[in-house]
């Protein structure tokens, strides 16, 4: 390259006037630090060469005409330049190859998801729940860890080839479906949720860019069916659909989307139920082994503690497993004991005769004719099986007279008959903490033949916990209360009950009940040594607005012990036929008696209760003094 020498004694012209320009200082500040820090300066003579050539002063140089000789140089292909320049370009290619190595290294080792998918990940994730545990602690439900597959489809090249890979490992993806939601312009679907170890190893190794994993909690019921109308189930989100489960989220008791995918089931406080696993497990085998038995459509059942309104036990059937609820929406799937409202036939006898007594208007000597038949306008009420004589109260009880509960009902009178039942909690809603529940159907305009077949238990449809409550606060000593499927104690129970009947009427309904279990229709379920009291209860079915007289809805409560009752058995069947060795028969003695009778022989000793040498001295001290009683333990039937 040609040079041209320069006059070593010549000054710098300087033109005068000329402004201070800060782009000059910026770009000699540059090169400054370029010839102290770069090599050689990347092999580059920031200034003219000759000797003697005098430093340009900051105010003269010109900014373009030293960045023009900086690019020359640079892209000079000198040798004696080259060597600097090589070092230089493969130290910085080297620092830049070593910064994406680190990154790459750091994404493959790190197991949280990228930042850009935590956001619509947080929302799309399933989240943590507490336990549900048995009044023994056994697990009725749990969260286990599982994976999920999403995709984002933005990030998917060929997404027809995505859609034959990933459906050809997951067959029951729909292709089409899949298809457009990746067409879509979404940063995040959810391609598969919760899925097996083996599926998520084959799409691993698909390595299909833009589909990934995330880690999911999975609601597990190991028990399978057992309680699953208590218990109730979730949805793919791990939220609350039915039964305790519901109740979880609107108690707040759930933490469904937690930020950053701390979902970790351990931090939340496991939930105890009042629920006994065993007892439940038992209260299902009977009532489906009686189901079979009677080609029953269906059956329902449960257990409560009447002093404390705790429910044990609970079971309907036909029923589903909430590990698969795909069928739980099935109508002919529903807890009957909550949701559905039947006639409760006769077991409403004990209703209207504890009205007649606590009102005062009858006492257990007194006496009721059923000599006729009833007759009100064009219709008639007669007895099942009738006696065609004057009967005592108890006997009106034992022999379960239509006529006489209609008498009984008739000397309370209309209004009375109304605010009783109003009392034991049977024309209201009754709402516990799950979340089905039931509305009565109570007749619109009240009329006098309203109460005479109410009180033997046709004309006003109730949910059987109702029922059962209601049976319960007659039995423990007058106490009305709300159920619970939560534990609690006797002490909190006295603090949420209410009186409804005196010591007196409650006593006389034990010793009614039991006296029907020794000579009375309730003989089937008289478990030696567990001195049990009963009632039974068959209602005929209406079918296309007509009783039938061949379809019907049996029932049968059970007390035990009867002196001093701890449990209340409830079992019942819709539309059983009779079993070959009845003989035709298929009221509730023969179904629903016989399975609750087989019920508590199970049950009892599962709760730690014995059965006794010898029955209980004195059961019944109230009605003994007023000469009543004393043949609660006959066995003979009149």
């Amino acid at each position: 390259m040609a040079e041209t020498p320069t006059d070593a004694g010549a000054k710098p012209k300087v033109r005068l006037g000329r402004r201070f320009k800060p782009a000059d200082a910026l770009a000699d500040s540059a090169i400054a630090w370029l010839r102290r820090y770069a090599p050689k300066n990347f092999g580059v003579d920031l200034e003219p060469r000759g000797a003697g050539a005098a430093r340009r002063t900051l105010a003269g140089g010109l900014t373009t005409a030293k960045l023009k000789a900086f690019v020359r140089e640079l892209l000079s292909t000198r040798l004696d330049r080259s060597g600097a320049r090589i070092r230089t370009l493969a130290l910085g290619m080297f620092v830049a190859y070593a910064a994406i190595g680190a990154k790459l290294l750091d994404l493959g080792l790190s197991h949280d998801p990228p930042q850009t998918l935590k956001g619509a990940a947080d929302e799309a994730v399933s989240g943590a729940r507490p336990d549900l545990l048995d009044r023994n602690g056994l697990i009725l439900a749990t969260d286990v860890k599982t994976m999920s597959v999403f995709a984002e489809p933005n990030r998917i090249i060929d997404k027809d080839e995505a859609v034959e890979l990933i459906t050809a490992v997951l067959p029951d993806v729909d292709a089409k479906e899949l298809r457009e939601r990746l067409g879509s312009k979404k940063g995040f679907i959810w391609v598969k949720r919760q899925i097996t170890a083996k599926e998520q190893a084959e799409i691993f190794h698909l390595g299909l860019p833009g589909v990934g994993f995330l880690p999911e909690n999975r609601r597990v019921y190991p028990n399978g069916p057992i309680g699953a109308h208590v218990i109730g189930y979730v949805d793919k989100d791990n939220v609350g659909i039915a039964g305790m489960e519901k109740y979880l989220d609107q108690q707040s008791l759930t933490d469904p989307h937690v930020p950053g995918f701390v979902v970790d089931p351990e931090s939340l406080k496991p939930v105890r139920l009042s629920l006994d696993l065993k007892a439940t497990h038992a209260l299902r085998d009977e009532l489906a082994g009686g189901m079979e038995r009677f080609h029953a459509k269906a059956a329902a059942g449960m257990v409560v503690d009447v002093n404390t309104g705790e429910v044990l036990a609970l079971e309907s059937l036909p029923d589903y497993d909430p590990n698969q609820p795909i069928d739980a929406q099935d109508p002919t799937k529903i807890n009957r004991i909550n949701v559905g409202v039947y006639e409760m036939g006769s077991t409403f006898k004990a209703l209207s005769v504890a009205m007649a007594l606590e009102s005062g208007k009858v006492n257990l000597g007194s006496h009721v004719d059923a000599r006729d038949s009833l007759r009100y306008g064009r219709f008639t009420i007669h007895d099942f099986h009738a006696t065609h004589r004057v009967l005592t109260v108890p006997e009106v009880f034992t022999h379960s007279s239509n006529i006489g509960a209609a008498r009984l009902a008739l000397m309370v009178g209309l209004e009375g008959h109304k605010a009783f039942l109003k009392k034991m909690g049977q024309l209201d809603r009754l709402r516990t903490e799950l979340p089905e529940s039931a509305e009565p159907l109570v007749p619109k305009r009240w009329a006098l033949l309203n109460t005479m077949t109410i009180a033997f238990g046709q004309g006003l449809n109730v949910a059987p916990i109702q029922a059962v409550m209601a049976v319960a606060a007659l039995v423990n000593g007058g106490k009305m209360m709300t159920p619970t499927f939560l534990p609690r104690s006797e002490e909190e129970a006295a603090k949420v009950s209410h009186r409804v009947v005196s010591d007196q009427t409650s006593e006389s309904m034990r010793y009614l009940m039991r006296s029907n279990a020794t000579h009375g229709s309730a003989s089937f379920a008289n478990i030696p040594g567990y001195y049990v009291g009963g009632k039974t209860g068959t209602a005929d079915k209406i079918v296309h607005g007509h009783y039938s007289e061949t379809k019907v809805f049996t029932t049968f409560m059970a007390i035990t012990p009867a002196d001093k009752p701890k449990y209340l058995y409830l079992t019942v069947y819709d539309d059983p036929l009779p079993a070959p060795e009845d003989h035709g028969f298929h009221t509730a003695a023969y179904n629903a008696g016989r399975v609750a009778g087989a019920l508590i022989r199970r049950v009892e000793p599962l709760m730690g209760v014995p059965p006794a040498k010898e029955p209980p001295n004195q059961p019944f001290p109230i009605i003994a003094r007023l000469g009543y009683g004393a043949d609660a333990d006959k066995t003979n039937k009149e």
